[in-house]
């Protein structure tokens, strides 16, 4: 039997999905978008699981994007359909209540930046390079590059990205605010990632998922309907043991145990 394209495993309390297709660029085909959002759907239901991060095997490529030899097989009908797959399956990470982190270990272009776009945190790797060059194919980005790159960098940084197909290295993506850190040299990136998000692994669930909800929420409504949104999850904290667990650490001096309870 060939290996599924998408493994799960656990490293402490993060699930990590890795896309395992690195003959190809770990490159987006359809099996591997159904791989992702089921692996990602169970990695959310493990109430064990505080953190996923995606990543891709070998050191050249998170995801390269599009698997370009299937869709040369594909008329336009297909391709409309491969697109809602990449909304329904990567949808799965992007709604997430859990957070989701992206180790990107090696180039991630067109739908290779797009999932790493739905994502809450970017890690990248120092070789790393990012960009959507969909326009330089006659196309645009479709799995919602146009949609989440303006909302992360503003109007006018997104349209040079796109319209230009510009691809920015590491460092320029740190700059722009594209990813959120960059790994040091000689330190593989999953390893990076999973001491970075270590006050999410060890956090309060309750609390971490709450807030991405109301972050999310900010998108689609009025700052005073946000600002009720917010109250709404702070009560849902409030109520939460996790919270009088963090109290009583306080007062104990010791760090919290939370139980996402």
């Amino acid at each position: 039997m060939s290996q599924a394209p998408v493994s799960l495993s656990r490293r402490g309390s993060a699930a990590v999905l890795t896309i395992e297709r690195a003959d190809r660029l770990n490159s987006l085909s359809r099996e591997t978008l159904f791989s992702l959002g089921q692996l990602a759907r169970q990695a959310i239901a493990d109430k064990d699981v505080r953190a996923i991060v995606v990543t891709g095997t070998g050191d050249k490529a998170f995801c390269a994007g599009a698997d370009l030899k299937e869709r040369q097989g594909m008329d336009e009908n297909a391709v409309r359909v491969q697109l809602g797959l990449y909304r329904d399956e990567l949808g799965v990470l992007d709604r997430s209540p859990k957070p989701v982190i992206a180790a990107l270990n090696g180039v991630a272009l067109g739908g290779g930046l797009e999932l790493a776009l739905v994502c809450d945190l970017r890690v990248a790797a120092p070789t790393a390079v990012l960009g959507l060059p969909e326009t330089t194919l006659g196309i645009i980005p479709g799995a919602g590059g146009t949609q989440r790159l303006p909302r992360l960098l503003g109007e006018a940084r997104a349209k040079e990205l796109i319209l230009l197909g510009r691809r920015l290295d590491a460092a320029e993506a740190l700059a722009w605010g594209l990813v959120n850190r960059v790994s040091p040299p000689g330190v593989a990136v999953l390893d990076d990632t999973l001491a970075f998000i270590e006050p999410i692994t060890s956090g309060a669930p309750i609390a971490q998922s709450s807030a991405l909800a109301a972050i999310d929420a900010s998108y689609d409504t009025s700052l005073a309907h946000g600002l009720e949104l917010e109250r709404v999850y702070y009560d849902a904290c409030l109520r939460s043991e996790d919270r009088r667990t963090a109290l009583q650490a306080f007062a104990d001096k010791k760090k919290p145990q939370f139980r996402g309870e």
